[in-house]
C-alpha cells in the first residue's frame, strides 16, 4: 500500500498512517457487512482512482475472485465513487451489478480524516445467497451501518488503538451488542458460551454487561472499575478476564455514528488454550535456560579442576603435561562461553560475534605482553546452537595453533579473523571464515589433510564431520598462514 499511495496520490505521511490504521481494523466492517471491501484513492491529478487495499469477509461469500489491489479506473467509470468522494456521504443508490452471473450490491463509504475525504471504501455484497436474515445477521448489519457512518465522519478507527489482525477477537469468535446504558441487546452463541465458562448461569440479554463481568471475574478486593467501564463499552479498550478454568479476551468498540454514543460492540474470544500453551512455552524456555546455565557452571568447574591439576603438574616439572591440560582448559572454556550465551536467550540461537570476540580474547591471554594481537572483521551473525558450539571449539583451536606455532617467544604480529555470510534465496546459506596470521608460515612439506597436532585433528573432525563444511590450511599471500572454513548455515542441510 505504501508504494501505491506514494506513486499515485498526493497524500502525506499522516494520511498514510490513518489508512494503515483503517486497514488494520476493517476486517471487522467486512465481517459485519458480509461484504468485500476495496479502498479506492483518487490519483494526484484527480482523473483516476487506484485501489490500494482489499478485504474479503469471513462471514460470507466473496464478490471478487481476483485481486483488485493496484487496479486503476478512470473517474466517471464508477459513479458511486465520484458521489461519495465529492459529497462526502455514504452512497447506496443504484441497482445491483452483475459479475460473472453473480448479483453484487455496491455501496460507497467515504474515508474522512480531520475533515478531509481521503478516499472511498467500496462495499460489495454478494447477493446470490441472500435469505431471510436472522437476529444475528440483522444485528451484524446494523452494527456495520453504524461503523460505516463513523468512518464517513472520521470517528473510526480510533487513533492510537491499532490492533494486530492476528490476535484481536473477530466477529465470529464472540459478539455482543450493548445499548447506550451498557445493557446487552444481543449476544451471539459463542459469546454466551464464553460467559457460561466464566460462571454465568443465565442468559446475557437484558443484563448490564459491566457489573455482570466484574461479578464473574475472580477478585479479592473492591470491584475493578476499569473492567466495569470496559465491559460497558464506554471507551475503546482491551482486557483479559481469567476465570477459574478459562481466559476470555474482551475488546470494546463504542458506537458513535452521529457523534453521540448510542451503544457499543463487545468482541470476545476464549483464549484459554492459547494462554495455556504460552505458559508451557515460557516454562520450557526457563527450563532450557536453566539447563544451559548449569552446564556452563559445570564446565567452568571442570576447567577449574583441570587448571588446578595443570599447576600441580607444572610444579613437578612436567611442562608437556601442563601444556596439554591448559589446552583442555581452553577447549572446555570455549564451550562454556556458548552455553553462557544460550542461557540468556529465549531460543537455541546466539549472536556469534560476541562469542568470537570472547574466544579471541581468551586465546590472546596466551600472549600476556600483547606481542600478538587478534582482531575480527565481518559478521558471523546469528547461529543455531548446533553450529555455535562446535564452531567455538574450531575457532579456539585455530587461533591457539596460529599463536603457538606461527610466532616465536619474542616475535610480534597479528591474527585476523574474517567472517562473511552468504545468504541464498533458495537453499542454505554459507559462512566463510578466514583466519590469517603474519607469522613464520607452514613448515616445508606440511600436509593439512593428514598432518598436524591434536588441535588440527579436532578441527578437521568438527568441520567436516559435525559441521558438514570444508577445511583448508594454505600459505598466506605475503607471509604467514591462512586457514579457511567453509560451512553451511543450516544444520538440517548437512
Amino acid at each position: 500500500m505504501n508504494d501505491l499511495v506514494r506513486q499515485h496520490t498526493a497524500l502525506g505521511t499522516g494520511d498514510l498512517e490513518w489508512l494503515h490504521l483503517l486497514v488494520s481494523e476493517w476486517q471487522l466492517l467486512s465481517d459485519l457487512s458480509f461484504a468485500d471491501l476495496v479502498l479506492w484513492l483518487p490519483t494526484e491529478d484527480g482523473t483516476r482512482y487506484v485501489s490500494v487495499a482489499q478485504m474479503r469477509p469471513n462471514t460470507g461469500p466473496t464478490s471478487y475472485q481476483d485481486d483488485m489491489v493496484g487496479h486503476l479506473v478512470p473517474r466517471g467509470r464508477r459513479p458511486l465513487l465520484d458521489v461519495a468522494l465529492d459529497e462526502g456521504r455514504i452512497v447506496r443508490e443504484g441497482d445491483p451489478e452483475w459479475r460473472e452471473e453473480v448479483p453484487v450490491r455496491v455501496e460507497s463509504i467515504p474515508v474522512r480524516r480531520e475533515g478531509r475525504v481521503l478516499g472511498v471504501i467500496a462495499r460489495n455484497t454478494n447477493l446470490l445467497t441472500v435469505r431471510t436474515p436472522s437476529r444475528l445477521e440483522l444485528t451484524y448489519l446494523q452494527s456495520a451501518s453504524d461503523l460505516a457512518q463513523m468512518i464517513a465522519g472520521g470517528a473510526f478507527p480510533f487513533p492510537g488503538q491499532q490492533v494486530g489482525m492476528d490476535r484481536a477477537p473477530r466477529v465470529g469468535d464472540g459478539f455482543i451488542r450493548l445499548d447506550a446504558e451498557g445493557v446487552v441487546q444481543y449476544a451471539s452463541p459463542n459469546a454466551l458460551s464464553a460467559y457460561h465458562r466464566l460462571g454465568l448461569a443465565t442468559d446475557l440479554v437484558g443484563l448490564p454487561l459491566g457489573p455482570t463481568t466484574a461479578d464473574l471475574a475472580p477478585t479479592r478486593g473492591p470491584v475493578d472499575e476499569s473492567l466495569v467501564k470496559l465491559a460497558s463499552g464506554w471507551a475503546p479498550r482491551e482486557a483479559e478476564i481469567e476465570g477459574a478454568d478459562c481466559v476470555i479476551q474482551l475488546r470494546a468498540i463504542p458506537l458513535k455514528p452521529k457523534g453521540e454514543r448510542i451503544g457499543s460492540l463487545i468482541l470476545l474470544r476464549d483464549v484459554t488454550e492459547l494462554r495455556r500453551r504460552e505458559r508451557e512455552l515460557i516454562t520450557k524456555d526457563a527450563t532450557i535456560r536453566e539447563i544451559h546455565h548449569r552446564v556452563k557452571n559445570n564446565l567452568q568447574t571442570v576447567a577449574a579442576l583441570l587448571r588446578l591439576q595443570a599447576r600441580r603438574i607444572g610444579a613437578a616439572g612436567d611442562t608437556n603435561a601442563r601444556a596439554a591440560l591448559e589446552e583442555a582448559v581452553r577447549r572446555v572454556g570455549s564451550i562454556a562461553i556458548v552455553h553462557e550465551t544460550l542461557s540468556q536467550n529465549l531460543d537455541e540461537r546466539v549472536e556469534f560475534d560476541e562469542i568470537a570476540d570472547r574466544v579471541i580474547m581468551m586465546v590472546a591471554e596466551l600472549s600476556p605482553d600483547g606481542r600478538v594481537v587478534g582482531r575480527r572483521t565481518g559478521r558471523f551473525g546469528i547461529l543455531d546452537a548446533a553450529t555455535a558450539t562446535p564452531l567455538s571449539m574450531v575457532l579456539t583451536e585455530v587461533l591457539q595453533n596460529a599463536l603457538e606455532h606461527g610466532f616465536g617467544p619474542s616475535e610480534r604480529g597479528t591474527i585476523d579473523v574474517l567472517a562473511v555470510r552468504t545468504e541464498v534465496p533458495r537453499g542454505p546459506g554459507r559462512l566463510l571464515v578466514t583466519v590469517e596470521d603474519d607469522g613464520r608460515g607452514l613448515p616445508a612439506g606440511f600436509d593439512p589433510r593428514g598432518g598436524g597436532n591434536l588441535g588440527l585433528q579436532i578441527v578437521r573432525t568438527l568441520v567436516e564431520g559435525e559441521l558438514g563444511g570444508r577445511f583448508d590450511m594454505v600459505p598466506a599471500e605475503e607471509r604467514g598462514t591462512r586457514v579457511v572454513l567453509d560451512l553451511p548455515l543450516e544444520p538440517e542441510k548437512r
